[in-house]
């Protein structure tokens, strides 16, 4: 074999005559036994260094009897089933969750109870408290459905206080569905979450609040600018009010109107020879609306 080539795999030693070094001062060396030549001492010495045969070192997919497992029996949860729910008009759909607000020091914090009405986008409901318990939105809801009506359904992520006995047994006795998130998928409850960072993301959300009274009169004056003062592009540019007590029709109307009479005054304004559309009311709103199937080819 050349020198670049490894060493010969196929090399034993008795192992009833071990080897030792020639140069040791030893009884059987001083005997007269023939010593080891320099080739076989290193022969010898790369066998025992060799890396381990290649039937070793690769993997070998085991019986599933003989790989390690964990023993004890486990539980398998069944998929969850993805909340499909459309509203078309308001006081059907409701949705709620609970948001924190920073309070006047570190580590203090209240809990915001807000509601809202899927379709319109308005806020039916929003109280602030020192903490969460279902009690307390049990006592919500009851205010909220006695002034707005029961829905049909309401929806909410899978919170100790949404899943709580109270609010189960109020919802139970109203007749109303009870609809949950998939566990860790936020966007199951997209209209909260999205409410919750227009409210955190608004330029005059403080940074703390002094006391749990600011933090109510801070609520309730932005829930009541944003219910009939902010202008939603879901909603058309309709304001969440006109839209969940019918007057989106009448507005809409009226901006038809007001465009029109733009035109006739200057028309050198206007690049077209039909009256200017306004943004149109969506029909449904959904959450997690399913997908139209594909046509399957022939």
């Amino acid at each position: 074999t050349s020198a670049s080539s490894p060493p010969s795999m196929n090399v034993s030693v008795p192992a009833s005559a071990p080897w030792v070094p020639p140069e040791t001062n030893t009884p059987a060396a001083s005997a007269g036994q023939p010593s080891r030549s320099a080739s076989q001492r290193s022969t010898w010495f790369s066998a025992k260094i060799a890396p381990a045969p290649m039937f070793l070192r690769i993997g070998i997919r085991l019986p599933i009897s003989a790989q390690v497992k964990e023993r004890r029996r486990q539980a398998r949860h069944p998929a969850r089933a993805i909340p499909e729910l459309m509203a078309d008009g308001s006081g059907q759909v409701y949705t709620w969750d609970i948001t924190k607000l920073p309070g006047p020091a570190k580590g203090v914090y209240y809990d915001a109870y807000v509601m809202l009405d899927v379709y319109s986008r308005y806020i039916v409901g929003a109280h602030v408290h020192a903490r969460e318990s279902g009690p307390l939105a049990e006592e919500m809801m009851k205010e909220i459905f006695g002034v707005h009506g029961v829905p049909t359904v309401v929806h909410a992520d899978r919170g100790t206080s949404m899943t709580s006995k109270p609010v189960a047994a109020l919802l139970a006795d109203l007749g109303v569905t009870r609809s949950h998130s998939r566990p860790s998928v936020s966007n199951d409850n997209p209209y909260s979450e999205a409410w919750f960072k227009t409210l955190k993301y608004a330029p005059v959300f403080p940074d703390r609040f002094g006391s749990l009274a600011d933090a109510r009169a801070f609520m309730a004056g932005f829930v009541e600018t944003y219910n009939h003062g902010h202008r939603h592009t879901g909603i058309g540019l309709h304001t969440p009010a006109d839209v969940h007590y019918g007057h989106a029709a009448t507005v809409s109307q009226q901006r038809s109107a007001a465009l029109a009479a733009a035109r006739a005054t200057h028309p050198e304004r206007f690049s077209t020879t039909a009256d200017p559309k306004i943004l149109a009311l969506p029909t449904h709103a959904w959450i997690n609306q399913p997908t139209a199937a594909e046509p399957v080819a022939a």
